[in-house]
């Protein structure tokens, strides 16, 4: 009777040994699994390219790295709708991330910054033309200034308050924050950056004073209330991100080449990437060269 008790028990505990054994190894297999799991996550989301425009004059007037001549923005739009991308704006990611609308299939955002006069007098034709949108981020101070001239000279002037009203009826063009004044700031500061000299508090009260500023001064004559700021230069400070939430915004746009992918979660919304539009490349070229291959990351 002992010998067969002491038999069982080596039985049991030679089970409870391969019961570990595959415990340990379906373990394993498991960890393995989670682990290519993680390294294969991609970026989810609607794939949204976001082109950064600057300046627009024929090249007969001047030409640069950020002036695009009206001749190639045309063909731009075309290319885009040609290729069945749907110009969007803020707005239109702003309610999607909300629940409360859709974006089409093949997004883009085409964004204007510095508000120059020559987008009105070269740009804003075109997008009725096309019926394509644009996010035009005006400087507030120069805005300001050259609304007191008495004439538009498109290889300097700024977009005065009677043009911007007119493109902001069109529904064409929508309006965000690019600071009142930061633009040409100086004194060691690039655009809405913080100076190495400069407290956190003072950072924050010196920007929210800016940003602020432009708010009250573009919904005083336009009545538009901005949702999101574009980052002169593409500087960003990280003690600009609390006086950012803080005032409301609900997007910022930077200047770093990369691919967006918009989610139903709002966070998606800051810090979106953008392709400088400069005259050097066709869109074709810009998209098999630099935006095609950041799509292909995400896949």
């Amino acid at each position: 009777m002992a010998f067969v008790k002491r038999k069982l028990r080596s039985a049991v505990e030679l089970l409870s040994l391969l019961l570990v054994v595959l415990l340990i190894s379906g373990s394993l297999r498991f960890s393995s699994e989670a682990v290519q799991t993680a390294a294969e996550v991609k970026p989810s989301g609607i794939t949204l390219p976001i082109l950064m425009y600057h300046s627009m004059l024929p090249y007969s007037v001047m030409h640069g790295k950020y002036i695009v001549p009206p001749k190639l923005f045309e063909q731009d739009l075309q290319y885009l709708q040609k290729e069945g991308y749907t110009s969007v704006n803020i707005q239109d990611l702003i309610h999607y991330v909300n629940g409360r609308g859709n974006l089409p299939s093949k997004p883009i955002l085409l964004s204007f910054d510095d508000g120059y006069y020559n987008n009105y007098k070269y740009a804003y034709p075109l997008l009725k033309k096309y019926n394509m949108k644009i996010v035009l981020a005006p400087i507030g101070i120069c805005t300001e200034q050259y609304s007191q001239k008495e004439k538009d000279h498109e290889r300097y002037s700024h977009v005065t308050w009677t043009e911007l009203n007119e493109m902001l009826a069109s529904g064409l063009v929508e309006v965000q924050n690019h600071t009142y004044n930061l633009h040409h700031s100086g004194k060691g500061r690039i655009g809405a950056s913080r100076r190495r000299s400069e407290s956190a508090a003072a950072y924050q009260k010196m920007l929210q004073d800016d940003l602020m500023h432009d708010q009250n001064l573009i919904y005083e004559h336009t009545g538009v209330r901005m949702t999101a700021f574009v980052y002169p230069f593409g500087a960003i400070s990280e003690a600009a991100a609390p006086v950012i939430e803080r005032l409301g915004f609900q997007a910022t746009m930077t200047c770093s080449e990369k691919m967006n992918y918009i989610t139903r979660d709002p966070k998606c919304l800051y810090g979106l990437g953008r392709f400088l539009r400069s005259p050097e490349l066709s869109m074709s070229q810009l998209f098999t060269k630099k935006i095609k291959p950041a799509m292909q990351k995400g896949k």
